[in-house]
């Protein structure tokens, strides 16, 4: 089968097409047919990618975690899942990915993909609209009436945390470029902060969430605008053992959740929950996707690359 692979290069890592065998699901594994996978740009440098669970150095990963497609087999005990339905879904960071042909994943990894959306949209879904249901929901245990600050609005999974955090009752503050104000507002932020012209800090004080995408001096100006019992979740990574504790506490790595996929699948079938493509790229340029420079890009939501048409 095709696979876009992890090379280092001179100018660092980049993806390069190979051949590999198809891979066979073992027990409580499903085999998918991948029609389309979601592309997170920064994943090319991130641990799983270029090291085993054990910290030894990894060669030639297979990047991307999120996907969509039909099953093509089932391992022993993937008893919910039969061939030729369509899901969608993450696997293990440390697993070969979703940039392929074929790739496998825990059976509790998945769920029936949502009717009224193509393959390349559902791609788009498992890890963004996880991370923010995750982040807000589970972590931050967010209530009606309290208010949040969402800083990264228009990317992939910013889209999703404005309208849980909107459907949930909360009043949301959202940052992002002047250009996606417009449309931040359209998924139910009831302000937004141009991060270009304004300094957060100077309109925002007494948040009782802040869910940081940004990281950065973004996170490191953030903590100022919470108010006495305020949280801090923040889904990006810094220096490791440098960062401050409350750093480390704050930070959350997704995970493949099978009922919230079900619950978010049903929110976007019902109109609820929009899903915003930043660009979808053919298989054969998945380096476009990585490397910024793919064609119509519309500026905010997630970089997808179709896998099979």
């Amino acid at each position: 089968m095709k696979v876009m692979q992890v090379v280092a290069k001179k100018r660092g890592l980049e993806v390069f097409a190979a051949d590999r065998p198809k891979p066979k699901p073992g027990v409580g594994e499903v085999l998918v047919e991948v029609r389309a996978a979601g592309i997170t740009p920064t994943e090319l440098g991130w641990s799983p990618t270029i090291q085993t669970k054990d910290g030894k150095p990894r060669a030639n990963a297979v990047p991307s975690h999120e996907f969509s497609g039909v099953v093509a087999a089932c391992g022993p005990g993937a008893d919910p899942f039969s061939v030729g339905q369509t899901v969608y879904g993450m696997n293990d960071w440390y697993s070969e990915g979703a940039l392929a042909e074929f790739c496998v994943t825990e059976q509790s990894s998945i769920a029936i993909k949502p009717a009224s959306l193509s393959h390349a949209e559902a791609a788009a879904v498992p890890i963004s609209a996880l991370t923010a249901w995750q982040g807000l929901l589970t972590r931050a245990k967010l209530q009606r009436g309290e208010k949040v600050l969402i800083h990264g609005g228009s990317g992939g999974v910013g889209t999703f945390a404005i309208q849980l955090a909107k459907l949930h009752g909360a009043y949301v503050i959202a940052t992002g470029s002047g250009a996606n104000l417009d449309l931040m507002k359209s998924l139910g932020a009831d302000e937004v902060i141009d991060y270009k012209t304004t300094r957060f800090e100077t309109v925002v004080n007494d948040a009782d969430v802040v869910f940081d995408t940004v990281g950065g001096d973004t996170l490191a100006r953030s903590w100022d605008v919470l108010g006495d019992n305020g949280r801090m979740v923040s889904v990006s990574s810094g220096e490791g053992e440098h960062e401050e504790q409350r750093v480390k506490d704050a930070f959350f790595i997704v995970e493949p959740n099978q009922q919230q996929l079900v619950d978010v699948a049903q929110l976007i079938d019902a109109g609820t929950l929009k899903v915003l493509v930043r660009a979808v790229v053919p298989f054969d340029d998945a380096e476009l996707a990585y490397n910024g420079a793919a064609k119509d890009q519309t500026g905010y939501g997630k970089m997808v690359v179709s896998v099979h048409s």
